[in-house]
């Protein structure tokens, strides 16, 4: 992807790795045999394209910014005094939807970002498959890009008489979603949901497609930094049920709380959703 003129050595960069990473991926996914998948110590699953995308990653960071650490998924157990004093740092998921690849039906990201002072300044989210990339950093700008063109991208404004479109999982929507839904269309009439798998559901806020992603499950700092980065740098938001801005590497445990993904952040989201939050 190096034809494509950003005009930003940052974007530029962390566009061509995760590329790089895409392929290292593709490798493994294009295989005829089915995809040999093993346990990590918390259950979740790890396949060779997991590892050979975080070698690639942690190797190509270290060379370009050998003064900023890298903390992956796949990382080894890094000390949560030592990640504590980092003001500064990359936060990598190397293959973000590792259930979606193994069934191959493409909605798997490679997911990088840099945090800052606990927030997601910049980000890349690349979709090895289609070959679509979403990236963005704060004070710049968003921007995806697709067959070669690059698109500056922006969250939608929402019009008061519109349908809200609401991101949802695709698999499972949940006890407090399926609430949340019920409440917003008793409020301001039908919506839309719209399902999508991984981070690609905090994009389409990005990229105007969405209005809002209610996340009210669990989920890792890594699954989202790098969407976060973009949603942000497009103009839109991501905060706590308590409306507070999503931060990183506040805490021991690296979960996310519950959060929300808003679009047009001039809409009166909290007054409208509040209520039905789950604490």
């Amino acid at each position: 992807m190096g034809d494509i003129a950003l005009n930003d050595e940052q974007l530029e960069s962390l566009l061509d790795i995760a590329a790089a990473a895409g392929r290292e991926i593709l490798t493994v996914y294009n295989q005829s045999e089915a995809i040999e998948v093993e346990k990590k110590a918390d259950d979740s699953p790890i396949t060779l394209a997991d590892r050979n995308a975080h070698k690639l990653i942690e190797a190509r960071l270290q060379e370009w910014t050998p003064e900023i650490p890298v903390f992956s998924e796949e990382s080894d157990t890094i000390e949560p005094s030592v990640r504590k004093s980092w003001d500064k740092y990359w936060l990598v998921d190397p293959l973000d939807g590792t259930k979606e690849f193994v069934k191959r039906n493409g909605e798997f990201t490679v997911n990088i970002a840099l945090i800052e002072n606990g927030v997601a300044t910049a980000g890349v989210v690349h979709v090895p498959v289609s070959g679509i990339t979403y990236l963005g950093r704060v004070g710049l700008a968003a921007y995806k890009i697709e067959k070669a063109r690059c698109t500056k991208i922006s969250v939608s404004n929402l019009d008061q008489n519109a349908a809200v479109r609401i991101v949802a999982s695709r698999s499972h929507k949940g006890e407090s979603l399926e609430k949340l839904i019920r409440h917003i269309e008793h409020k301001l009439g039908e919506v839309e949901v719209v399902s999508m798998g991984s981070s690609l559901k905090m994009c389409l806020i990005a990229e105007g497609k969405a209005d809002i992603y209610p996340r009210l499950a669990p989920t890792s700092e890594w699954d989202t930094a790098a969407a976060h980065a973009v949603v942000s740098a497009a103009g839109g938001r991501i905060v706590d049920t308590g409306f507070k801005d999503l931060r990183y590497n506040q805490k021991e445990l690296l979960l996310n709380p519950n959060f929300i993904a808003l679009g047009d952040s001039a809409y009166p989201w909290q007054s409208l959703l509040s209520a039905s939050l789950p604490d």
